[in-house]
C-alpha cells in the first residue's frame, strides 16, 4: 500500500506536465508530511551526503568535453574520415552516419548531442546526394543512440551512482558488490560495436534494396589526410579508455582530463573555438550539468524514501516468490522500461528504477554489469520512441519533418535495436566477454 501511494503521487504529478525532477521532490515531501514519521532532518542529511559522491563529478566534466568538441570542428573531421572509408559502399553516406555516430559517441557520452553534431552535417549532405530525407533521418536518429552505449556514457555513470552503496544479497544470501563506472565502460564496448554493425547492416540493406546512390571510392591519399585531420579527436578515446584501464586515473579523473584535452584541441590545435567563445561553452555546460544534478538530488531523496519504507526489499521478495526466474524477470523489466522510456528521460528513469529493480536482479543471480548494460540499451531505445524521445525531437528540428514522420522513418532501425536488446538480455557473454577477458 505504501508503494502504491508513493507511485500514485508521482504519477499524478507527472500527468500535470511537471518536470520529472520537481515531481520527484514534491512526491517525497508530500509523502513525508502526510504518510510518514521520517523526520525532515534526515532528508536534509541524506540529500547532502547523497550528492557528495566522487563519481558524480564525472558528469559535468564529460558534458564540458562533449560541448567543446561539438562546438569545435571535431565532428566534421570525424565525419569526413568515416565517409572516406565507407562512402563507396551501398548507402555510403548512411553508413558514414552510423560510423560517425559511433566515433562521436566515444567522446561525447550523450545521444542527443551525437544526433545534433552528426545530423547537422550529414543530413544536408545526404539530401544533396539524392538520398530521401526520411532515410537520413532514420539512420542518424537511431545511430545517435550509440551516444549512451559506447563509453564514456553519462547514463552508465548514473546507474553506477544509483546502485553504489546499496547492500543487496545474491541468490545464496551473499553480499553483492555494485558495478563500478570502469566496469560498465569496458562492458559497453563490445555491445556498442555489435549494435553499430547491426545498424550498418540495416542501412546497407535498405540502400541496396532502394538503389540509393554511392560515392566514388576515396583514394588512399584522401583517406590518410582525413585520418590525420581527425586523429586529435580520436586520441580522446585512447586517453579515456587507456588511462582508466592502464591504471593512470579513475573514471572521474578521466572525465576531467578529457575536458582539459578537449579544450586544448578545440582552442589551440584546431582553433575552431576562439578564446572569447569559451565562456559561452562553459555556461552552456554548466546549465546542462545543473539540470542533471538537480534530477540526481531529487532522485536521491526518492530512493531514500523507498529504502526507508523497505519497498525494494519487499518487491524483491515478492518477485522472487512468483518463480519467474531470470528469463521471465528480464522480459518483464524490458517491457516495463520500454514503456517508461516512451514518457520519461533516460537519466531520471535510471535513477528511479535502478534502486528498485537492482536488488531483485541480484537476488536472481544476474550480473550487475550485465543488468546495467541492459538498462542502458532500454534507455537507448527510449530515446528513439515517441512521445518523449529526445533523439526524435533533435532530428525533427534538423530535418524540419514532423515528429510522426520522423518516427515513421526510424522504424526499420528501431526493430534492429529491439532485436539487439533481446541479444544483450539473453546472451550475457556479449556484455561480459571483454570485462572477463581483462580479468575484471
Amino acid at each position: 500500500m505504501t508503494a502504491l501511494i508513493i507511485f500514485l503521487i508521482l504519477a499524478l504529478l507527472l500527468i500535470t506536465g511537471m518536470p520529472v525532477s520537481i515531481a520527484l521532490g514534491l512526491t517525497v515531501f508530500s509523502f513525508l508530511f502526510a504518510f510518514s514519521d521520517v523526520p525532515m532532518d534526515s532528508i536534509a542529511l541524506k540529500l547532502f551526503t547523497g550528492i557528495e559522491k566522487f563519481e558524480i563529478m564525472a558528469i559535468p566534466f564529460f558534458i564540458l568535453a562533449g560541448n567543446f568538441l561539438t562546438h569545435g570542428g571535431v565532428a566534421r573531421r570525424m565525419i569526413r574520415f568515416a565517409s572516406s572509408m565507407v562512402g563507396h559502399w551501398h548507402g555510403g553516406l548512411g553508413l558514414a552516419s552510423v560510423f560517425s555516430c559511433a566515433l562521436f559517441a566515444a567522446i561525447s557520452g550523450s545521444s542527443p548531442a551525437t544526433v545534433m553534431a552528426v545530423g547537422s552535417i550529414l543530413l544536408p549532405a545526404m539530401v544533396r546526394q539524392g538520398y530521401p530525407k526520411q532515410f537520413g533521418v532514420g539512420t542518424i536518429t537511431s545511430s545517435g543512440g550509440l551516444g549512451i552505449l559506447i563509453p564514456p556514457s553519462i547514463v552508465m555513470v548514473m546507474y553506477a551512482v544509483a546502485t553504489s552503496g546499496m547492500v543487496v544479497k545474491g541468490p545464496n544470501g551473499e553480499d553483492v558488490l555494485s558495478a563500478s563506472i570502469g566496469d560498465l565502460f569496458i562492458a559497453g564496448v563490445v555491445p556498442g560495436l555489435v549494435l553499430a554493425a547491426m545498424l550498418a547492416g540495416t542501412t546497407t540493406w535498405r540502400a541496396w534494396k532502394n538503389n540509393y546512390p554511392r560515392q566514388p571510392r576515396a583514394p588512399f591519399a584522401d583517406r590518410w589526410t582525413a585520418f590525420r585531420e581527425s586523429v586529435w579527436g580520436l586520441m580522446l578515446i585512447v586517453i579515456i579508455m587507456g588511462g582508466i584501464y592502464g591504471g593512470i586515473f579513475t573514471p572521474t579523473e578521466a572525465a576531467a582530463v578529457s575536458a582539459v584535452y578537449a579544450f586544448i584541441v578545440a582552442v589551440w590545435i584546431y582553433k575552431d573555438i576562439k578564446l572569447r567563445d569559451v565562456p559561452k561553452v562553459l555556461l552552456n555546460s554548466a546549465a546542462m550539468s545543473a539540470m542533471l544534478l538537480y534530477i540526481i538530488t531529487n532522485a536521491v531523496m526518492f530512493a531514500f524514501i523507498l529504502t526507508s519504507e523497505q519497498i525494494p526489499q519487499s518487491l524483491s521478495e515478492w518477485i522472487v516468490s512468483l518463480g519467474l526466474g531470470k528469463v521471465g524477470f528480464l522480459l518483464v523489466v524490458n517491457v516495463l522500461l520500454l514503456m517508461i522510456g516512451m514518457v520519461m528521460e533516460p537519466s531520471a528513469i535510471v535513477l528511479i528504477m535502478a534502486p528498485i529493480l537492482y536488488p531483485v536482479a541480484m537476488a536472481l543471480g544476474i550480473d550487475p554489469v550485465h543488468f546495467g548494460i541492459m538498462l542502458v540499451v532500454n534507455m537507448e531505445i527510449g530515446l528513439c520512441t515517441p512521445p518523449v524521445g529526445l533523439n526524435l525531437y533533435v532530428a525533427s528540428s534538423l530535418s524540419r519533418l514532423g515528429l510522426t514522420e520522423v518516427t515513421r522513418s526510424t522504424w526499420p532501425w528501431l526493430l534492429t535495436m529491439l532485436l539487439f536488446l533481446m541479444l544483450v538480455t539473453y546472451v550475457p557473454a556479449v556484455t561480459l566477454f571483454l570485462p572477463r577477458l581483462m580479468g575484471m
